[in-house]
């Protein structure tokens, strides 16, 4: 019997909205495509998820993918508590869940910098039973490690437990370790699956 829901944080109940946060720059397109390979579409974001490098190594990172942009990118980077924006729907769903009895987790990959500049729009989190994002342990989904973290760290069995996601990858790792899946694209549709499932 499911008891748990387990939520993703981007795209899921925040928009992740970098696309929109790089126009705000109005750099040449050039620069623009540049800047976003160097960092957003670069193999080094998903280490800046895992957090072990400090704050600077990761922008050096950064700036070794472009170093003619470093200026851009340091900028980029400094202003990243723009790209998140929380959804409308995000603290009535988590309350109407809690309200039906279910306990409600965070499990998230999530920069230490970008987490420290976006605590206000993360505020949902006070009304959830706990959070785990991937810089406190090092560990990023879809990963087994950072799954099985939370399942210890907040006594959740997974087959008690369904786990929301946006990513395709991280869907299936957790229907690998038994827990079941519903794979995120919009909120009527997950209501929807949710519903089947409960």
């Amino acid at each position: 019997m499911i008891n748990t829901i387990v939520f993703d944080v981007g795209m899921v109940l925040v928009h992740f909205r970098w696309k929109e946060y790089m126009e705000e720059f109005n750099f040449p397109e050039h620069v623009k495509n540049a800047v976003i390979k160097a960092t957003f579409q670069s193999k080094e974001w998903n280490e800046f998820d895992r957090s072990i490098l400090t704050d600077d190594e990761i922008i050096q990172s950064f700036i070794q993918n472009a170093p003619a942009y470093e200026k851009e990118i340091r900028q980029v980077i400094a202003n990243l508590g723009n790209t998140i924006v929380t959804y409308d729907y995000t603290k009535s769903w988590i309350k109407e869940l809690k309200e039906a009895g279910f306990r409600i987790f965070i499990l998230s990959n999530y920069a230490r910098m970008t987490y420290e500049l976006t605590r206000k729009q993360l505020d949902f989190i006070e009304a959830c039973d706990g959070a785990l994002f991937s810089f406190e342990v090092n560990a990023i989904k879809p990963e087994a490690e950072i799954f099985h973290i939370l399942t210890k760290k907040f006594d959740i069995e997974p087959k008690n437990a369904v786990f929301l996601d946006d990513n395709i990858d991280n869907i299936e790792a957790a229907k690998a370790l038994g827990f079941s899946t519903i794979h995120f694209t919009s909120k009527e549709k997950a209501v929807e699956e949710l519903e089947k499932l409960l």
